[in-house]
């Protein structure tokens, strides 16, 4: 390709993109998550081009993934948790996820005013990116945003997810390790935590543990242990560590990142590390066969005539929507076979 990268509009140079990535040249870190998350036709060949280049320089992070309730303090603890192993002396990159408007499909886009001294730091780099319409809790393009940050030299990558719920674990398939944040609170209060979430954590914290707060925060953990004991474990190799913190003051956050650490070194050990790591790619590429699927689908002429007809007999009672969905992909595999 001939396009210059810096030139905004075009089609980039991905050779040259992807040795400005290696080099940690931050705009071109920029410019390449930009990239992989464009629609495109044009761009997604050169984000699988680049993808290609760069994922030999990958996978030598720890991937960890942060969840929590509004208002828990993911921030706060981020921040706090970033500038502790930038001291310990790592590298940080942050990929925060806001919520997208359902409306105009914009986004607030304010994590990174929210971290403003890990934000100045040049060990860090904090990307925020719109949620979209993906489930999960993460963007689309979270896993090649992902890799990016890895070829680009941060050893320590921290995906943030909207927030709790159902819908919101998919972080867990694309991380080493899930941290669940949690605010004071005993009794009833653990009757609102999703069990799925719950079973996916790997260290569960105990946010605001501060002021008049530490005495129910201590108590909140305790509560919390008893409950997982009925709980299936995520891991054989790994029993699910419960603590205080208070992201605010910085109390706890070492203690935090000791169990980080000694989480990686028993999934390294034992194996499960490259066992998961396969795992994530395997789920990977059939995200990517759905999407691109669906997409075909949705972009073929026959199918698009149709589409019309079929969602108003279906939105008015006319027609089940099993039957209309199953009318338009036969309509897609009828062309499909003859394009065989």
């Amino acid at each position: 390709m001939s396009s210059k990268s810096s030139e905004p509009g075009l089609t980039p140079d991905t050779a040259q993109l992807a040795r400005q990535v290696t080099e940690g040249n931050r705009r071109a870190l920029a410019q390449a998550i930009t990239l992989v998350e464009s629609t495109r036709n044009d761009h997604r060949a050169a984000a699988t081009d680049l993808l290609q280049r760069l994922i030999p320089h990958a996978g030598n992070s720890i991937r960890l993934g942060i969840s929590g309730v509004p208002g828990v303090g993911k921030s706060t603890f981020i921040e706090a948790l970033g500038n502790h192993v930038i001291e310990a002396g790592h590298r940080v990159a942050v990929l925060t996820v806001d919520p997208s408007s359902a409306i105009s499909g914009g986004s607030i886009l304010g994590d990174k005013t929210r971290m403003e001294i890990l934000s100045r730091r040049p060990e860090a780099y904090i990307r925020p990116s719109p949620s979209g319409n993906t489930l999960g809790g993460v963007t689309r393009r979270s896993r090649e945003a992902l890799i990016l940050c890895e070829a680009a030299g941060f050893d320590v990558v921290i995906v943030e997810t909207v927030g709790v719920g159902q819908s919101e674990t998919r972080v867990a398939d694309m991380t080493d390790m899930f941290v669940l944040l949690l605010l004071p609170g005993g009794g009833d209060e653990l009757q609102g935590i999703k069990r799925g979430i719950m079973e996916l954590a790997d260290l569960i914290l105990i946010n605001k543990a501060d002021d008049d707060m530490q005495v129910l925060a201590q108590r909140s953990a305790a509560d919390y242990r008893n409950a997982l004991r009925l709980l299936h474990p995520r891991s054989e190799d790994w029993k699910v560590e419960v603590k205080a913190c208070s992201a605010r003051d910085g109390a706890g956050i070492p203690d935090a990142w000791e169990v980080v650490l000694r989480h990686h070194e028993i999934l390294k050990t034992s194996g499960q590390l490259a066992v998961r790591r396969a795992e994530q790619a395997r789920d990977w590429m059939w995200s990517e066969v759905e999407d691109n699927l669906v997409a075909a689908l949705k972009s073929d002429p026959e199918v698009l005539k149709q589409i019309p007809a079929l969602e108003s007999d279906a939105s008015e009672g006319k027609m089940p929507p099993t039957i209309a969905a199953r009318q338009l992909l036969e309509i897609f595999l009828k062309r499909h076979k003859q394009w065989g």
